[in-house]
């Protein structure tokens, strides 16, 4: 079973490093195809409606059994949707790619972390779900990096014969479906030993998910607002460097070093965190804190020095809630719909991923310093939610004690 799950984690930390090798280019690329900056969001915010529509279906479907041939059909509709993005050369049908990316790749990331649900015991959940958070920005951090390095680099793009950002797509494409043999090769599907009942169909199924329980509920709410403010520091601080002269390199420098302090974050704190108790209280904390870092960083006199120093806080703070609110999660789904669950958190993730660059493409137009600031506002509102789900439980706990 640990061979399992430390292969998980692999399969992450490549499908990450694959994935976001175009991140760092994009702005660069929408720009030299004449597109305006806002498209920026508006093909972002596609990809998430994509990941949105996307996670609770592969999740139902996967609870069934057969994940490979599902992850496998996925990742395929992502290596078809990043090779037209770069090619297609019109700004609505690269919004169609955008989508048809989502749409496949929500499959690995919501059956990857189910599986690794399924087959862990509940007191490792938190420790290897942390992995798994540590694999993903580590391996977005060296993509983000290896992508302005082959975009830059004079001897990167003589071999590659690189003459046009577009090329960096091609690449990703090609190395997503060399990761797919991989996946073929080494990924075994594991027969699910619960006992579900009758199986539903997936229309039905996707019906059931209003039965969730209302402070789930009101927990996938605050994850999707606070979504909302992580998204938009993440994709708009890599504007915001263009916008300050740095290159696609110093940017990807940048992201690969929040990348090895989330490692160590996820490798050394945050299993000793997961033993804790009220971890809730600790996601509140979070909240706080991290609002007021952004709100001090965007308004430094040095902001290089501010982003390696303070923001790294925040990087460490994003590290230790993510593993967190998916062991939350996971503690409040029936064996056997792990999929489901985690296919529901993805679609609340994912409408924060939706909203967010949206809302933030205006507000960046008005003001970098809005957007920021409106994280920071996000991850407040976002506290005060949590704080109402604390309360509630605490009162179902009295109930049940009484």
């Amino acid at each position: 079973m640990k061979k399992d799950r430390y292969l998980i984690v692999f399969f992450f930390l490549i499908q990450n490093i694959i994935h976001n090798l175009g991140h760092p280019v994009t702005p660069a690329f929408v720009r030299s195809l004449g597109i305006q900056d806002y498209m920026f969001g508006v093909f972002f915010a596609t990809m998430s409606l994509g990941l949105m529509i996307g996670g609770p279906i592969w999740g139902i479907i996967g609870d069934r059994g057969k994940k490979k041939i599902y992850i496998v059909i996925g990742l395929l509709m992502y290596s078809i949707g990043q090779f037209f993005f770069g090619y297609s050369n019109n700004q609505y049908l690269m919004v169609f790619f955008r989508l048809l990316s989502g749409l496949g790749v929500v499959s690995s990331i919501t059956l990857y972390t189910s599986y690794l649900i399924e087959i862990t015991e509940k007191k490792y959940r938190a420790k290897y779900l942390a992995f798994i958070s540590a694999a993903v920005t580590l391996g977005a951090s060296f993509g983000y990096y290896l992508g302005g390095f082959l975009s830059t680099n004079p001897l990167m793009i003589q071999w590659f014969n690189i003459t046009n950002y577009k090329e960096i797509f091609l690449i990703q494409a090609v190395l997503n479906i060399i990761y797919v043999g991989i996946v073929l090769i080494l990924f075994k599907d594991r027969r699910c030993a619960f006992n579900v009942g009758p199986k539903e169909s997936v229309f039905s199924s996707l019906k059931s998910i209003k039965n969730i329980d209302f402070r789930l509920l009101l927990f996938f709410i605050s994850l999707m607002i606070i979504t909302i403010g992580t998204i938009n520091l993440s994709k708009y601080i890599d504007v915001y460097f263009n916008e300050l002269g740095y290159s696609p390199l110093e940017l990807g420098t940048f992201v690969m070093v929040t990348g090895y302090v989330s490692l160590f974050t996820s490798i050394f704190i945050v299993p000793f965190l997961a033993r804790m108790k009220k971890q809730i209280g600790l996601m509140l904390v979070i909240q706080i804190i991290n609002a007021l870092i952004v709100f001090y960083v965007f308004r430094s006199n040095n902001f290089l020095l501010s982003v390696y120093t303070v923001y790294m806080v925040y990087v460490i703070f994003k590290a230790i809630y993510t593993p967190l609110e998916q062991n939350y999660i996971s503690l409040h789904a029936k064996e056997g719909e792990y999929g489901k669950i985690m296919g529901v958190r993805q679609s609340f993730v994912s409408i924060g991923m939706v909203i967010g660059p949206l809302i933030g493409g205006f507000l960046y137009g008005k003001s970098p310093l809005l957007i920021f600031d409106a994280s920071a506002i996000a991850f407040l509102i976002g506290f005060g939610i949590l704080f109402i789900v604390s309360i509630l439980n605490r009162k179902q706990k009295t109930t049940i004690k009484t």
